[in-house]
């Protein structure tokens, strides 16, 4: 049996509400395979503890995680807190710079019983690879003056080796999915680094002769997500650009509360991090409503990265099962609460199982 050490970071709002039962659900995963377990360590940090502390964790934390194989988070930020870059950077970005978690993938496809706001009636099934450690997210840059002479600068950072690495990246996953990468690029907008990001877009694509490419303008990508999902295998865009086009894709697929995304770092030194992307939702948070989707999902990544593929598929089927019988939240149309979704997908595996 091998056991995976987890550090759970539940968060902000309804980080809190989705995570116990996202834990119950990994349990009964482990009781059913039999060959895996789980040891979690729970941390409390969040925007209640920036205010109790003043940061958003103690001095040592990021070295406490880097002792885990993988970190869980529900969800950051909360409008008490303000700023809301003190939260984002205090907390997410710093665990994925510090644990060098330098791709970002977030999938999207078409989920049985979840109804897409799409005209389309075909599947979509893609999956977005962000480069998550520098771009138009670099630090770089800072402010001077004040009043109507103030000057803000913000200095987008491309790298030859982090460009490369997320662009190889994204050309293996398609080698195993349908031999199809798409660059997202703003060349005729963007100066300097975005042709840049064409130029080694074009020498890696020589890599791979095998697998069939595009390149779009981020606008009209934008735009393709909407009119024609399907066209779509892997996207391999750059920090900023991935960001959005990955909100689009929840979006698309129905509700931001059922997508995924993990943060992975390469060079096994460090924990990877895997955080759905709905974030904490103060407007429904205490309510008891929240999609717990996304939190579930997101812990099918985590198992395909330790290699538990099988055990990752079957809970994302066991989850369509579920929607597709009609028990959601009202987020999807349906009625039902955080609680009993969970119940119902930890009756299904256990029945299957």
């Amino acid at each position: 049996m091998r056991q995976f050490d987890i550090a759970v970071i539940p968060g902000d709002g309804i980080g809190k509400e989705v995570m116990p039962g996202a834990l119950k659900v990994l349990d009964t995963l482990s009781e059913i395979d039999g060959g895996i377990k789980f040891q979690y360590k729970e941390f409390p940090w969040s925007c209640d503890y920036y205010l109790e502390h003043g940061k958003m964790l103690p001095d040592d934390g990021i070295d406490q995680l880097k002792s885990f194989e993988a970190i869980f988070l529900g969800a950051i930020g909360l409008p008490k807190v303000v700023p809301d870059h003190v939260a984002l950077w205090g907390l997410l970005i710093n665990i994925r710079r510090e644990c060098e978690q330098v791709i970002n993938l977030r999938p999207a496809k078409k989920l049985k019983g979840v109804a897409s706001p799409l005209a389309t009636e075909e599947d979509f099934n893609f999956i977005v690879v962000r480069e998550n450690s520098e771009g138009e997210y670099s630090q770089v840059g800072g402010t001077i003056h004040k009043g109507e002479e103030q000057i803000a600068i913000q200095s987008a950072v491309f790298t030859k080796k982090a460009t490369e690495r997320v662009m190889r990246y994204a050309f293996e996953l398609a080698k195993k999915r349908r031999n199809h990468v798409t660059s997202a690029t703003k060349s005729n907008g963007i100066y300097h680094s975005m042709p840049f990001w064409n130029d080694t877009f074009e020498d890696i694509t020589k890599e791979y002769p095998g697998i069939r490419t595009e390149s779009n303008h981020i606008d009209a990508l934008s735009a393709y997500f909407i009119t024609k999902p399907q066209h779509f295998d892997v996207i391999v865009a750059s920090n900023l650009f991935g960001d959005i086009l990955t909100d689009i894709g929840a979006a698309v697929m129905g509700s931001i509360g059922i997508a995924p995304a993990a943060n992975i770092n390469l060079n096994g030194k460090y924990p990877s991090m895997f955080e759905p992307v709905h974030g904490s939702a103060p407007d429904i948070m205490g309510k008891g409503i929240a999609n717990p989707i996304g939190q579930l999902w997101t812990a099918k990544m985590m198992l395909d990265n330790f290699g538990f593929n099988e055990l990752g598929t079957f809970l994302l089927d066991t989850i369509e099962g579920v929607l597709e019988s009609g028990i959601k939240t009202p987020d999807l149309g349906g009625k039902r609460s955080t609680n009993e979704v969970i119940e119902e997908v930890l009756l299904r595996l256990k029945r299957k199982g």
